[in-house]
């Protein structure tokens, strides 16, 4: 595409409408307009303690115990280090644990609210940007959206923007087909409309910046869809009234239920969201109230207040040059949230609306490919903290999307250390191969002790999976819609045994991540796999090689004695990671019966919008896979 102008591109766009876009300095506090006044509830400051308090408090017991446990015979350094990964590690997860218990106390404890009366119209884009995405699935879904918009009574406008960024010449030509034919059929009066840019300057965040600068200020609204991103037309009118009533919300962002697994590993992560996922997401919509966060989809923003206070700039490099030598904010979102709010505008998350989806990777490999770039622009965020005048929860924020994946290289530390050090001179690997002894004073293991240690942890880990199906039906979930109880059982135990399974291979697969970005490997931008890539047994051993070794090397030990059989289950998972690779791939929808385990409503008793989007992918699978007319002159 070298030498092609923008004028060149295939382009179906309104008049231009202009609207300013000043790139924010993050050194300095925000000198723009300030936001309405918006005043938080009373309550929330309650709802964070509540949520805080509990996990700092078990945190410190926590600690005052190993401390007291390690100290029987002096206290070392590399003891004190120890300590500090468990407490580490601990608080993630208790603060994860409060987080639910706040969430189940508001779906059982609080009532439906009717927002009722009349709403100022709004003229809202559906902003779609695409790279090298299929064609089927974006312009199914769009086609979907369109149609179910048109049956909303409703008073806003809506105007659908396909943004392409697509660099293969081939897709999109598909793409400028697909449009022609949505906008001739779908539906009769739709405002819809194409855009490919010559230069995909600056990603995804250049895409959106773009189309902002130039036709931002027609609209009130941007919503802001994935590739993959389906929403129902009452969730989004649902989106756009809630801004409409709310003149301090600069954003606000719905909870993406996952749809379209078919292999096993989709079906963990769509049976795990959808089943947990309500009461995660009730508590943290309680605790963060309106300093929530953007997870860059699914959300409405009010376009002038993203376009006066949220023009991202580019962070030191590591040179310490800014400007055209600085990094690309990678995870733009959080930023983006942090700073909207910094600027006076109301973060908001409203997880009650319903009808929001996006899909998911569908093989172990699929998503450790995704992790990998998550977490190079998750760990970016660590060198904003010191940002002017961000809002303490804003930087939280940005602190618990990069502790998401530090938290892997520390359990894996810890697993070392129970590994290597083993209970005492006798079975220390360490002393056995090196020489070396780090002068750790075990406690004494005894099966009780060894039993109680991993029970607790277990208990933990699996507590806000356990209350969140519990809650299941209070956050509407129908019995019938997942199998009825016995089939649910099932799906559940089946759920919580995969991820069991999957957990430290996705543990060693994170901290390869963060290993790779501290290096400064730059990962490629690609599209994602939601069909799933299929991949051969040596790509698989190749891809799971550091697993491998891992896991055969803590059997070996297990087998001379040096590392503990408690760790047995782990050393399993981490020897057999090419075949749980490839059983993730393995696609249950053709499989009979057993099509229906670890299902949810949006696959057992799938809504409207969803047969809607795969109705349309049908068709456009069809039109695109037909010889294009060419029309008579």
């Amino acid at each position: 595409m070298d030498g092609v102008t923008q004028a060149q591109m295939p382009s179906a766009m309104p008049p231009v409408a202009p609207l300013s876009r000043p790139i924010q300095a993050l050194d300095q506090d925000y000198a723009g307009d300030k936001a309405p006044l918006a005043r938080a509830r009373s309550t929330t400051r309650i709802w964070r303690y509540a949520t805080f308090l509990p996990a700092v408090t078990a945190t410190l017991a926590l600690i005052a115990a190993f401390t007291d446990w390690f100290a029987m015979d002096g206290f070392s350094a590399f003891e004190g280090v120890v300590i500090g990964l468990i407490a580490f590690t601990f608080f993630w997860i208790a603060l994860s644990v409060s987080t639910a218990v706040m969430g189940i106390a508001t779906l059982y404890l609080s009532r439906p609210k009717d927002a009722g009366g009349p709403v100022a119209p709004m003229d809202v884009a559906l902003l779609v940007p695409v790279y090298n995405e299929n064609p089927v699935d974006v312009f199914g879904n769009a086609a979907a959206m369109l149609a179910a918009l048109d049956a909303e009574d409703t008073p806003h406008r809506f105007a659908l923007f396909i943004l392409s960024d697509t660099r293969d010449d081939a897709i999109a030509a598909q793409e400028w087909r697909a449009y022609g034919d949505l906008a001739a059929n779908f539906p009769a009066g739709a405002q819809v409309y194409y855009r490919r840019r010559a230069d995909n300057t600056d990603r995804k965040v250049g895409n959106l910046a773009d189309w902002v600068e130039r036709w931002g200020g027609a609209n009130d609204a941007m919503l802001v869809l994935d590739a993959d991103s389906l929403m129902s037309g009452r969730a989004i009118v649902a989106l756009t009234d809630a801004l409409a009533r709310d003149p301090s919300a600069g954003l606000i962002q719905s909870f993406p239920t996952l749809f379209g697994a078919q292999s096993i590993f989709g079906r963990v992560q769509q049976f795990s969201n959808r089943i947990y996922g309500h009461a995660l997401a009730e508590g943290l919509a309680q605790w963060t109230d309106r300093e929530g966060n953007y997870w860059g989809h699914n959300a409405i923003i009010r376009a002038n207040a993203f376009a006066a206070c949220a023009g991202l700039p580019r962070m030191r490099s590591r040179r310490g040059a800014k400007s055209d030598q600085g990094r690309l904010i990678l995870s733009h979102d959080f930023v983006e949230a942090g700073l909207l709010r910094r600027a006076g505008w109301s973060v908001r998350f409203l997880p009650q609306i319903e009808g929001s989806y996006e899909e998911v990777p569908q093989t172990l490999i699929d998503y450790v490919l995704r992790d990998r770039r998550w977490c190079q622009g998750n760990l970016q965020h660590l060198g904003l903290l010191r940002s002017r005048g961000f809002h303490a929860v804003s930087r939280f924020h940005l602190v618990s999307g990069a502790m998401g994946y530090l938290m892997s290289p520390a359990w894996f530390a810890l697993l070392l250390v129970w590994a290597l050090i083993g209970n005492g001179e006798q079975t220390n690997a360490l002393v056995y191969f090196a020489g070396f002894d780090p002068q750790v004073s075990w406690p004494e293991m005894t099966t009780g002790n060894a039993l109680s240690i991993l029970a607790f942890m277990y208990a933990m880990l699996l507590a806000p999976k356990i209350m969140g199906a519990f809650a299941a039906r209070r956050a509407g979930i129908r019995m019938a819609d997942v199998g009825g109880v016995g089939q649910f059982a099932a799906s559940l135990l089946a759920e919580i045994a995969l991820s069991i399974a999957y957990a430290p291979v996705l543990m060693v697969q994170q901290s390869i991540a963060v290993m790779r970005s501290a290096i400064g490997v730059q990962e490629k931008w690609s599209p994602q796999q939601r069909s799933g890539g299929r991949y051969s047994l040596l790509t698989m051993m190749k891809f799971h090689s550091v697993e491998t070794v891992i896991g055969l090397a803590m059997t070996v030990g297990m087998v001379m004695g040096l590392v503990t059989l408690w760790l047995l289950p782990i050393a399993a998972s981490l020897t057999l990671a090419v075949p749980l690779s490839a059983l993730s791939g393995v696609n249950l929808g053709s499989r009979g019966w057993k099509g229906r385990q670890m299902g949810t409503p949006e696959h057992l008793n799938t809504p409207a919008i969803i047969r809607d989007a795969m109705r349309e992918r049908e068709r456009f699978a069809a039109l695109l896979a037909s010889p294009e007319r060419i029309a008579a002159e």
